[in-house]
């Protein structure tokens, strides 16, 4: 039985792995979704000190308290600065990483350092004007969404905590990297904010040598939240991540 751990992205909660976590379980695995503070149903605990360390903590204790000593972690989106914090300081806990259409930052950078300038003054002058410091989520329709799945995700999602645009990640990559990895790419449509990261994944020189072995690319010709516009996809992919690890 593999044990998985999801974790989701910006503006999302534990309700948006609801039809994969659902899968998992039927196919005779562990599989546990968390809410990051201050998002979904703990929205209500949103405030201004929220930060990377929050989010990281909230990671880290939901691996302890379920006790998994071999878990895969899937990181969606934001997210993959916390995978990539939590296999920096957990690695041994960890049996493969997944980076679903996630960022991937290099030592030193922050969520915001592969964004266009003109994303990062919006969602930081927004942050700044706004009473607990958080920046407002876009249309689902980024997400290359619509129909039922778009109303859901519209009517869900709820602001992001802004003080984890900026802070600054530093962990050690050869830690990190000594955890298999797969990188699922979603490709209709793609997401500009992921672009960057697209490029690093394929790139030999990518922290410093050491992304592309033990690591893989696979593609998905969905968008963005996969987890939603194609769950059984997606679930397929998890499963056999569980297989080559």
């Amino acid at each position: 039985m593999a044990q998985y751990l999801l974790v989701h992205g910006a503006w999302h909660g534990a309700w948006c792995w609801r039809h994969v976590t659902e899968a998992l379980i039927r196919a005779g695995h562990s599989a546990h979704a968390i809410t990051l503070t201050g998002l979904g149903e703990r929205s209500h605990l949103l405030h201004r000190g929220i930060d990377l360390e929050t989010h990281i903590q909230d990671v880290l204790q939901a691996l302890d308290a379920e006790e998994m000593n071999d878990a895969i972690l899937v990181v969606h989106s934001y997210a993959g600065m916390l995978g990539t914090a939590v296999a920096d300081r957990r690695a041994h806990r960890l049996k493969h990483l997944v980076y679903l259409d996630a960022v991937v930052p290099k030592p030193g950078e922050t969520w915001s350092s592969t964004h266009a300038s003109a994303t990062q003054k919006a969602r930081i002058e927004a942050a700044a004007e706004s009473i607990d410091n958080s920046f407002p989520p876009p249309d689902a329709s980024v997400f290359g969404l619509s129909a039922d799945d778009y109303e859901w995700v519209q009517r869900r999602q709820t602001s992001h905590p802004g003080g984890t645009y900026q802070h600054v990640l530093n962990f050690d990559p050869a830690r990190v990297a000594s955890v298999p990895r797969t990188f699922i790419n979603c490709t209709v449509p793609p997401l500009a904010t992921i672009d960057a990261v697209r490029r690093r994944v394929v790139d030999p020189l990518f922290w410093d040598g050491q992304w592309l072995p033990n690591s893989q690319v696979v593609e998905m010709k969905t968008g963005h939240d996969p987890m939603i516009s194609a769950p059984q996809e997606l679930t397929a992919l998890l499963l056999r991540c569980a297989n080559q690890s």
